[in-house]
């Protein structure tokens, strides 16, 4: 089992990127931030600051969207980010919460996440996509390596992650739901002929430390709101 963090990117960002190298010298694997451009400034461009200020740490965003970026520039960020600093990013990616929200706007379609996230995987590894121009790739990478984890919680969205994705994200760390959950995600992966095993599984949950629980419990009541979103829309 491993373990992460994950930021908003509230300034300044040397803050962090601080706290990102802290939480590499304590053990943690994962590095996320939230990727909302209106709420909170633009992760990317932070993403470069916390890799070079590290070694060994993965970092991403938890969680982008197909929609407020072009998948194509997407994946030109993400290779990039890689081929700097070594294939330590991961996409996570759902359909859009906060920053289509924020807009007036609706999530997008489970359709529209799929392709972003065959689009975005297949051009940072270096393989082709088929366009209108015919079959497009990015000419510079080398050796790409990107992991797309999908974020879902309707039938239809575990299913997708179960075929296509490379990890499963749950942002409600209940084990009744994470079981119920995983069994869809395993099961899908089965019929699509693929090893259920193979899907790796990150499971999220608010955490605010210090002595005072009332203080603290009152510190991430923001985070069921944010989840109740998405159960509002299924």
């Amino acid at each position: 089992m491993d373990f992460g963090v994950t930021f908003q990117t509230d300034p300044p960002q040397r803050r962090v990127v601080e706290l990102t190298q802290r939480a590499e010298a304590l053990g943690f694997r994962y590095a996320w931030t939230f990727d909302s451009h209106i709420l909170w400034q633009e992760p990317y461009v932070i993403y470069a600051q916390m890799l070079a200020a590290t070694e060994r740490i993965m970092v991403g965003p938890l969680v982008t969207n197909p929609a407020t970026r072009d998948p194509t520039v997407t994946a030109s960020l993400f290779a990039t980010l890689n081929e700097g600093f070594g294939n330590r990013t991961i996409c996570g990616i759902g359909r859009g919460d906060s920053s289509r929200r924020v807009l007036g706007r609706k999530p997008t379609t489970l359709a529209e996440t799929e392709s972003a996230m065959h689009i975005i995987k297949e051009l940072a590894e270096g393989r082709p996509i088929s366009t209108p121009a015919g079959d497009v790739s990015i000419p510079w990478v080398r050796d790409g390596k990107l992991d797309v984890w999908m974020a879902g919680y309707g039938p239809k969205a575990l299913a997708l992650v179960g075929r296509k994705a490379d990890g499963f994200i749950l942002q409600l760390a209940d084990p009744v739901i994470l079981r119920w959950t995983v069994e869809r995600v395993r099961a899908a992966a089965e019929e699509a002929g693929r090893d259920p095993d193979e899907i790796a599984i990150c499971v999220a949950a608010p955490a605010y430390l210090g002595s005072d629980i009332a203080h603290a419990r009152d510190q991430c009541r923001w985070f069921g709101g944010m989840v109740g979103n998405h159960v509002a829309d299924l």
